[in-house]
């Protein structure tokens, strides 16, 4: 998933003559102070219903003639085991791969033809599926993305052919030291709890992962109360809800056995260090115990978190260009 960041405007210059002159980061200087109050006059209200079964319904109405609709599902690597890591990811592979009323060819053709984009994503607290399209064809999109985590079929042929796709991205993501780097950064700072294993799972897992493993994850976790259907853009709030009713009211709220819960991952202050002399660079990832997502304080320490990472990432450029 890629982030799109603010333009930054510092730059070390007349590096040859040893005079260096560092310009204030541009977003950050022209931002005139504004009170709380006066950001939220531009801000769309966020509308949030929640359905019999638990699901929540959230919106924010724009008025646009495009909006963007998605299931956020509270799900994701931290509520696997050592046992099925990497099922979470898997499954978000096979999400697309075909349902009981659609084919894979019938599933993107219908997107190609609204003009629409489908996407998906994995993290370890939350697995996502999205669409983009017009807002006349949100209905269509919101039924799109209930017949995919309701009815997929989970195919056998499409179990094998998607497991070697995985692990021909799990040899890609390897090889990119940007992303092996925090995945260290996370197996160190969470050691011995759900949040140090990683997204994609080891290899084995993979090769090994059933359908029956991908059919009881859905069943263990896919529940009302643990999703979000929210939209964004030219969505009527009302109209969302009626249409959430109609399309997941086929989602329980109820398990079967005792409800998975989340085991505590606690911040260990540590380092790892993995040393490659024939390397020309060096990958450096530091972390610090900060606000979880129910915290009041997690969004302005995320913005401090983007301005730093910011001031880090185009100190890294200017570095590696003297190189």
């Amino acid at each position: 998933m890629s982030r799109f960041l603010r333009p930054a405007g510092a730059l070390l210059k007349n590096y040859s003559n040893k005079t260096v002159v560092a310009k204030p980061i541009r977003w950050y200087a022209a931002a005139a102070p504004v009170s709380y109050e006066q950001t939220l006059l531009n801000v769309p209200a966020t509308r949030v219903t929640v359905l019999d079964n638990g699901m929540r319904v959230a919106t924010e109405d724009s008025g646009a003639p495009t909006a963007t609709v998605g299931l956020w599902i509270d799900t994701g690597s931290r509520f696997e085991t050592d046992a099925n890591n990497g099922v979470a990811h898997f499954l978000e592979h096979m999400a697309f791969k075909g349902t009981a009323k659609r084919s894979q060819t019938d599933l993107e053709l219908e997107v190609e033809n609204m003009g629409a984009h489908l996407h998906a994503y994995t993290s370890r607290e939350q697995t996502v599926f999205y669409a983009k399209c017009f807002s006349g064809d949100l209905p269509k999109a919101v039924e799109l993305l209930s017949d995919i985590i309701q009815n997929s079929k989970f195919g056998e042929v499409e179990i094998e052919r998607e497991r070697g796709v995985i692990l021909r991205e799990m040899q890609e993501v390897e090889s990119d030291l940007q992303e092996v780097v925090f995945d260290h950064l996370h197996s160190v700072a969470f050691q011995g709890t759900p949040l140090g294993r990683t997204i994609l799972g080891p290899t084995k897992n993979i090769k090994s992962i059933s359908r029956k493993d991908l059919v009881d994850y859905i069943s263990t976790h896919y529940k009302g109360p643990r999703i979000v259907l929210a939209g964004a853009g030219g969505v009527d709030h009302g109209s969302l809800v009626k249409l959430a009713e109609n399309h997941f009211k086929g989602l329980g709220s109820a398990y079967t056995g005792d409800a998975p819960e989340v085991a505590p991952c606690r911040f260990t202050g540590s380092e790892i260090r993995v040393r490659d002399d024939s390397m020309p660079l060096a990958h450096i990832a530091i972390a610090v115990e900060g606000a979880g997502w129910p915290d009041p304080d997690y969004l302005p320490t995320h913005d401090c978190q983007y301005y730093y990472w910011f001031l880090g990432q185009n100190t890294w450029r200017w570095c590696q260009q003297r190189l």
